[in-house]
């Protein structure tokens, strides 16, 4: 009997995660002949996560080599901060997402209980 008025209480509350734009960027040339590059920005929106990573994937969630100034960035409570994503050409071709992932403390008293993933399709 509890169950349908638990689900319906968790359906119908807030969920506050953290944005990535742009949707759908697109692979531009870089100083480096030999990659590709795509700036990337993070807004966080949640209070209780402050880290994110960044990772890229192919079209089987298979881990792509890419670079990137900081993989795991520190974002804090309602700001933005950008960075940018190099890929050799030859990877670039099997890039299908860009994500990024909240990581939450493990020493702190209060834990989050989820953990959020936002990722950008490539076109």
């Amino acid at each position: 009997m509890y169950r349908p008025v638990i689900l319906w209480l968790l359906l119908c509350s807030s969920v506050a995660a953290h944005d990535m734009t742009p949707t759908y960027p697109e692979w531009k040339m870089s100083l480096i002949p030999t990659a590709k590059m795509i700036t990337m920005q993070v807004f966080n929106k949640r209070q209780d996560v402050q880290w994110y990573e960044i990772r890229v994937f192919d079209e089987k969630w298979n881990s792509l080599p890419f670079f990137t100034r900081n993989k795991i960035l520190n974002v804090k409570y309602l700001s933005r901060v950008k960075f940018d994503v190099y890929m050799r050409n030859d990877y670039s071709e099997w890039a299908e997402y860009i994500c990024s992932t909240s990581k939450l403390r493990n020493n702190d008293n209060f834990k989050p209980i989820v953990e959020s993933r936002i990722c950008s399709r490539l076109k």
